[in-house]
């Protein structure tokens, strides 16, 4: 497939740009439609590494006319970048220090013997880590704890009592994962592609800030992680009796870690005060009243942003010192250059071509193009783009599927007289809904790389959990999108008309 979208790609995205003319007297829209036909047909079949497909941008755009190359650099490097690169930081300190895995341990600790609740504590403690480190980070290192616990159940009861008990285990771990990345901005990439699309489509658009995206997601991911761990029980839940899981392997485990560190307490600190000053960085109107931002303090607040805060609390860790050892902070540039640079460019490549889509015309044209489709109502046209996108996402990049489909969301509401979030934002969460192949997303792949489960095995419970995710977001974004974002389906509001 990799060699057939190679040649593939440009052969049809010349074919398109030679023979084609969307709107006579605009090339820059067919341009750039030759352009995201190749990208997405790279990006889909894995062509050429992700981020090097994302450099594309900066070599057809000034060629074809459509964008001058400042203009196109200059989308590779924004406040959107710093917060996620921040966010990584703060999460390899954590990683660094172990304090991960405590976190982990004591969630676990929490939970009960109880199978169920076995299943219910690993899948709420990857919900929880994936909220703040990368999702591949949280399954692997919760894969090596579920591993350990599985080993310990057979050598009581035999592998045979255990078998499907321990698929529920595997397979919660990596739903936990992509489940909690929805939670928070920083979770999962195309979470803060979506907040840098949405202004390059929408310039005057308001802005998304963590705790507004907290505001509306942390319920969905919760209520999904509930579904999903309701699910995997009454598909995987062993006979009563069958199973007696024995808690002292999680309590030894927790004990070699020891007395917390210095440079424990110091991390979890600054990762605590992290999430503080972005939950609180704007006011928050809970109805009867309003809890003030702390940015008002400040002297112009609007200079301040999310990627702000986490820089600045990232940089600190290179400031204090950790206390294992003379002169060592509790952050080194040897650890930072884990950060994964390939989505920095993922991110950069995605928002040239939604910068394009928006200066060009394209995305206006794919509108008009797509305009019968306000014939299934509002209702209607979200749950077709949840399920689109859910399913679509099986087979290709969740932040390249963000990346594609969000301009052409942003062009169609524009069309249509929609309020763009109505459609923007369950999409952006679908695209992290991924639970049935273990080429979908990294944490499916770790878990089928125990080589203790089938396809068929992630396939089953994963089409289901698809459906379930996409009702839920639909049911979330009609009845708690008006709330949280202002809302109504009757008005287009006045930054996405231009008026």
């Amino acid at each position: 497939m990799r060699r057939a979208t190679l040649y593939l790609g440009p052969i049809l995205a010349a074919a398109l740009y030679l023979f084609c003319d969307l709107v006579p007297g605009k090339p820059q829209v067919t341009a750039t439609a030759a352009v995201a036909l190749l990208m997405a047909i790279w990006w889909i079949g894995e062509a050429l590494p992700l981020a090097a497909t994302s450099l594309v941008p900066m070599i057809l755009f000034p060629l074809l006319g459509v964008m001058n190359s400042k203009d196109v650099a200059a989308q590779y490097y924004n406040t959107n970048i710093f917060l996620f690169l921040g966010g990584f930081i703060v999460a390899l300190a954590m990683e660094r220090w172990n304090l991960h895995r405590r976190i982990a341990l004591r969630i676990l600790l929490l939970f009960g013997v109880r199978p169920g609740w076995i299943l219910l504590g690993f899948m709420a403690a990857t919900w929880f880590l994936s909220m703040w480190i990368s999702n591949t980070a949280a399954t692997m290192m919760m894969v090596t704890i579920v591993l350990a616990i599985i080993v310990k159940i057979e050598e009581g009861v035999g592998r045979e009592k255990m078998g499907r008990f321990g698929l529920a285990l595997l397979i919660g771990v990596a739903y936990g994962a992509s489940i909690g990345g929805i939670a928070t901005l920083v979770g999962t990439p195309p979470n803060l592609s979506f907040t840098r699309l949405l202004v390059i489509c929408f310039p005057r658009a308001p802005e998304i800030s963590f705790a507004t995206w907290f505001l509306f997601a942390a319920p969905v991911s919760l209520a999904l992680l509930i579904a999903a761990w309701g699910l995997l029980w009454l598909v995987f839940a062993p006979r009563r009796g069958a199973l007696a899981v024995d808690a002292s392997l999680l309590r030894q485990q927790h004990r070699e870690l020891g007395p917390m560190s210095l440079a424990e307490k110091l991390v979890l600190a600054d990762f605590a005060i992290l999430v503080v000053l972005w939950l609180f960085r704007e006011e928050i109107d809970v109805g009867s009243f309003v809890i003030p931002g702390w940015a008002r303090l400040l002297p112009a607040p609007a200079f301040i942003s999310d990627g702000t805060v986490a820089i600045g609390m990232a940089l600190l860790l290179f400031l204090l010192p950790s206390g294992a050892r003379r002169g060592e902070r509790l952050m080194d540039w040897a650890t930072a250059e884990r950060l994964p640079w390939g989505i920095v460019l993922l991110f950069g490549g995605g928002f040239a071509l939604a910068k394009a889509f928006a200066d060009s015309g394209l995305s206006d044209w794919i509108g008009e193009s797509m305009k019968g489709a306000s014939e299934l109502g509002p209702i209607g046209l979200l749950s077709v783009v949840c399920l689109v996108i859910t399913f679509l996402t099986e087979l290709t990049s969740n932040t390249a599927t963000a990346e594609m489909v969000l301009p052409v969301l942003a062009g169609l509401c524009r069309t249509i007289s929609l309020n763009p979030l109505y459609l923007m934002v369950p999409a952006t969460i679908s695209c992290s809904c991924a639970f049935m192949l273990p080429v979908a997303t990294p944490p499916n792949a770790i878990i089928f790389g125990t080589e203790r489960l089938r396809i068929i095995d992630l396939a089953k419970t994963g089409f289901l959990l698809n459906l379930l995710g996409a009702a839920l977001i639909v049911a979330a974004m009609h009845f708690l999108g008006p709330l949280v974002f202002g809302i109504d389906l009757g008005e287009m509001p006045g930054w996405a008309s231009g008026q």
